[in-house]
């Protein structure tokens, strides 16, 4: 399952995510991870969350950005949410490639994936809304 927190910059996209992110490692059985590129998150997320920083593997591009989050999960399958920040500036701006990331990603099963899309939601192609959902 595949969510979008999707809102132009300043629109409090980041602190719902937290938000999200804090609540399902108080109540989630198994682990939970979030991606961020930057150091913004640090003492925002909670300790009970492992916090992975981007930029410490040079991500750069949906391809790579899949190959982390796949590489993650395959190895720890008891990952049961995956939250990313800046999606659009790990990946790109392309917005048929961040469908296409999207449709890779709802492959992976057992996982909540959620991000966070910096842009208007008009924006977006209707394949986006295909494999994921807004919340």
């Amino acid at each position: 399952m595949i969510k979008l927190i999707i809102g132009k910059k300043g629109a409090g996209k980041t602190k719902r995510l937290v938000e999200l992110v804090n609540s399902a490692a108080e109540t989630s059985l198994g682990n939970v991870v979030c991606i961020e590129k930057g150091g913004t998150l640090t003492f925002s997320v909670s300790h009970k969350a492992r916090l992975i920083y981007a930029d410490d593997f040079s991500i750069c591009g949906y391809d790579e950005y899949y190959g982390l989050l796949a590489g993650v999960k395959a190895g720890n399958n008891d990952i049961t949410h995956i939250f990313g920040d800046a999606t659009l500036r790990i990946g790109s701006r392309n917005y048929d490639e961040l469908a296409a990331f999207l449709l890779r990603l709802s492959k992976i099963e057992d996982v909540e994936f959620v991000f966070t899309i910096s842009c208007d939601e008009a924006e977006l192609p209707a394949a986006v809304f295909d494999v994921a959902e807004k919340i």
